[in-house]
């Protein structure tokens, strides 16, 4: 909040000693010292002063796009459905796990890589999609997004809403990316949709399962943002069922993803019916509330697949920490949604290339200090159960964001 100052009066007198003109000034008033105090303590890190690509840590990227975003938006990207009781959830399951850690190991080089559909990584981590959002906090959106990814040397997933276009965001980079689908029409309209995706020679199809209602996220109903896709019925995604994926697959002609599972029930009829990729999320919260973590199901998940289909992992993910509890857990990589457009607000492309450089030394700094050098050697060992500190939110990975949220300080 601006805080008004008063005029202060000028006063010249002249130097009889000297000769030269003197200048006399009233106090500062306590309304213009409590003006100067505020800000320069409204930003104590000097973000604004920091080019994107210059953010030493991931907690830099949040608190950066905190001050940017309206608190509209904000509460949009950080928010959840109803209770948001699986919004927290996603947060307290990661925070249920504690690292083991072993020493005296030589962990001078230590392999991130690993693959998905064949198609090789640098590290395990990749931009999830975040549907139209791209396109409210950047004016390029999917574009910028896929090549901020193909820069660290992975790939991005691009959802139908993306903007400008499904074909501008593969057109942006030579790795292939994975589009993501929200079906808004016929068989007519979802023809014409997987045609345009297998021209623009994407890498596989991701079909969102989780999503036949939109769920009541009731940040944005009370404060009016129009955030629902407007574009299609809804009904269609309601009327989604396993029968259709398998002609998606057939009629696209690329690996299926099936992402918004949730039980080893239907990661079970996933595989059976044509999934490549058994993707476990539950849309960051922001669908069933009430529903368990995603890390709470991912268990039970990689066990009923049974290494019949590749499994991946999204859901509160915000620390390199996070990231390594997952592939402990089986996932084959890990999505980050919120974070992406964190960094996406705070910098734009060159923000969330950096957010996954960072993540990245996360990750590696991480595993150096457990004693591991390979991904391929983590596993549920190295996991124990432990009590929760705190208050999960989806802010209290980051104790400075958490601070400024509580203090409202923009």
């Amino acid at each position: 909040m601006a805080v008004a100052r008063k005029k202060t009066t000028v006063k010249k007198s002249l130097s009889k000693a000297k000769g030269k003109k003197a200048v006399a000034r009233k106090p500062a008033s306590k309304n213009a010292s409590a003006a100067k105090v505020s800000k320069k303590t409204s930003n104590p890190l000097g973000l604004e002063k920091k080019a994107p690509g210059q953010f030493d840590t991931l907690q830099e990227i949040a608190l950066a796009a905190h001050r940017k975003l309206p608190a509209p938006v904000w509460d949009h990207l950080m928010g959840g459905a109803d209770s948001e009781m699986t919004l927290r959830r996603n947060r307290a399951g990661l925070d249920a796990l504690a690292l083991r850690q072993r020493v005296l190991v030589d962990v001078r080089h230590i392999d991130l890589s690993t693959t998905l559909l064949g198609q090789d990584l640098a590290f395990p981590v990749f931009p999830a999609p975040v549907g139209g959002f791209l396109g409210k906090v950047h004016h390029e959106g999917g574009p910028a997004v896929a090549r901020a990814a193909d820069s660290r040397g992975t790939t991005a997933f691009i959802a139908t809403a993306a903007k400008p276009s499904l074909e501008a965001a593969q057109e942006a980079v030579k790795r292939k990316l994975i589009f993501q689908l929200y079906v808004r029409g016929d068989r007519t309209w979802i023809e014409g949709i997987l045609d345009r995706v297998r021209k623009a020679e994407y890498g596989a199809l991701c079909v969102t399962v989780d999503r036949n209602f939109y769920g009541r996220r009731e940040r944005d109903i009370v404060s009016g943002l129009p955030v629902k896709e407007g574009f299609g019925d809804q009904s269609f995604q309601a009327s989604l069922n396993w029968k259709d994926l398998v002609w998606m697959k057939e009629r696209v002609g690329l690996p299926l993803i099936a992402k918004g599972i949730a039980t080893a029930e239907d990661a079970v009829l996933a595989i059976e019916h044509g999934a490549d990729v058994v993707y476990v999320s539950n849309h960051g919260g922001r669908q069933l509330d009430h529903a368990q973590g995603s890390i709470e199901v991912l268990a039970e998940v990689v066990k009923a697949v049974a290494g019949r289909a590749e499994v991946l992992a999204d859901g509160g993910v915000q620390r390199g920490t996070d990231v390594v509890k997952m592939l402990c857990l089986g996932a084959k990589a890990v999505g980050v949604g919120k974070l992406l457009g964190l960094a996406l607000s705070a910098g734009g492309e060159a923000g969330v290339a950096r957010m996954l450089e960072l993540m990245e030394l996360e990750v590696r700094t991480v595993m150096g200090l457990m004693g591991v050098t390979s991904i391929k050697q983590l596993g549920p060992q190295w996991l124990r159960e432990v009590p929760i500190l705190g208050t999960p939110s989806s802010v209290s990975a980051y104790p400075l964001l958490e601070d400024a949220v509580r203090r409202n300080a923009r």
